[in-house]
């Protein structure tokens, strides 16, 4: 891996474009393993674009290269009581939550992963339910092509209107089209009043009740149904579990939401038994939401805990190995009961969306290629998708062939066409093009 100065990288790539040599766009190489599986190659990383570059808080903007640590951007931007809307990506390790200041991160910003592969994923997680994806929060980024050529998309103004709408096109292009080297993005006001509830009980009747929520005319910042293996393992009953988050800049407000929430199921303060649907809820404050909303980013085993522990002292084990297997699930949100009755996921832990329909789930490396196919024909027939985020290490090639990261796009075809005007010598990313699945290498 090459991790060239700001002023050495256009050389760079230019060099590499002259000699015909494959390479890799990366951040800070947190997650290589994502994705498709690239051919060897070099890897150029930007983790030495760091740093804001600009700020306007008035105007609820910031610009910084793209190999700014996630958790330094939020960390620099709390004092003004803003943040950046986004999930961090599913971790390994404890990440810190904004403006609360809780958790320890194994190395500064590695958690997290970098503003630049965040956007290069392009995966939006539960805090899409009210702010829309990594896409929606883009204004504007510069890029590196393949021959070196630095281009750029949209601006720093929110209200930005002027030339080609590059910047969703690279956004989930995986690196597959250029190195992106500084990025643009909104901020918003960080919620000074933030609540959780947690649902208990059976998966149809929680996903009736989110429906009705959605329907209803409170805003909630995410709904995010957990499987009861996730459950379990965040010190919680094992049990299908959605949890509510609430945000308002009022504490008067926010009771109001509650108070709704609560009668709605016909409870009665703090703690409500089962009511409508055999549904139970219960409060809780911003500290154990914050905690709660980490562990549906974890898959490590825990550490023993004491019988009464909360899930606020519930902490992986850091000697474990990570899952093995990631995947990314997607159907229609009223199809998210159907795909959790599958029989892979029953016991294993899922984290859905339940207003958007995206799931994460993984699993040890216990779990064949071939279960993993029957998950996603099965996604297939409810019409939605599933994408291999992460397998195994040391896989077989054979089973990574027959099991690709993602299935051919109806769009297959135009896909093929910017990519070949992008990078015509197939340089970037070989063998790792979204909505392709067996992209076609560059000649040796």
């Amino acid at each position: 891996m090459i991790r060239p100065e700001p002023g050495e990288l256009q050389e760079l790539v230019r060099e590499l474009h002259r000699q015909g040599t494959p390479w890799l766009p990366a951040g800070l190489a947190s997650r290589l393993d994502w994705g498709a599986a690239v051919a060897p190659c070099t890897v150029v990383s930007c983790g030495a674009l760091s740093g804001i570059r600009e700020h306007s808080p008035g105007d609820f903007t910031v610009t910084v290269g793209a190999g700014t640590p996630l958790e330094e951007l939020q960390e620099a931007l709390a004092p003004h009581r803003q943040w950046l809307a986004i999930d961090p990506p599913f971790a390994t390790a404890s990440s810190a939550v904004p403006g609360l200041g809780l958790g320890q991160p194994t190395a500064p910003g590695q958690g997290q992963g970098s503003i630049g592969g965040l956007v290069a994923r392009g995966l939006a997680g539960g805090y899409r339910e009210r702010y829309l994806g990594v896409r929606d929060q883009l204004i504007g980024l510069r890029l590196l092509r393949a021959d070196g050529v630095e281009a750029m998309a949209g601006g720093k103004v929110v209200k930005n209107v002027a030339g080609y709408d590059l910047m969703r096109l690279l956004c989930g292009s995986w690196g597959s089209l250029g190195l992106i080297t500084e990025v643009t993005l909104r901020t918003l006001p960080l919620p000074p009043q933030r609540r959780g509830l947690l649902l208990s009980g059976p998966v149809a009747a929680l996903m009736a009740w989110s429906s009705a929520l959605l329907r209803s005319g409170i805003t909630p910042e995410r709904l995010d149904l957990w499987s009861p293996a996730l459950a379990a393992a965040a010190g919680q009953e094992p049990a299908p579990l959605l949890l509510v988050g609430l945000a308002s800049v009022s504490a008067v407000n926010l009771e109001a939401q509650m108070a709704v929430l609560d009668e709605s199921l016909g409870g009665s303060g703090e703690s409500a038994e089962a009511g409508a649907g055999g549904v139970s809820m219960r409060s809780c404050g911003a500290r154990e939401l914050a905690t709660l909303l980490t562990w549906g980013r974890q898959a490590q085993p825990v550490l023993p805990a004491p019988a009464d522990a909360g899930a606020a002292s519930i902490t992986p084990n850091p000697d474990s190995e990570p899952a093995a297997w990631l995947l990314r699930l997607g159907v229609s949100p009223d199809r998210g009961a159907d795909l959790l009755a599958h029989p892979l996921l029953a016991e294993r832990p899922v984290n859905l969306a339940a207003g958007s329909g995206l799931a994460l789930a993984w699993a040890d490396a216990g779990l064949q290629p071939e279960r993993v196919q029957e998950l996603r024909l099965h996604c297939r027939e409810l019409g939605g998708h599933l994408t291999v985020l992460r397998r195994p290490a040391g896989a077989d090639p054979a089973g990574a062939a027959a099991l690709p990261a993602w299935e051919d796009a109806p769009s297959r075809l135009m896909i093929e066409a910017i990519k070949a005007r992008f990078d015509p010598k197939r340089q970037l990313a070989p063998g790792r093009l979204p909505g392709v699945a067996r992209p076609e290498l560059a000649p040796a």
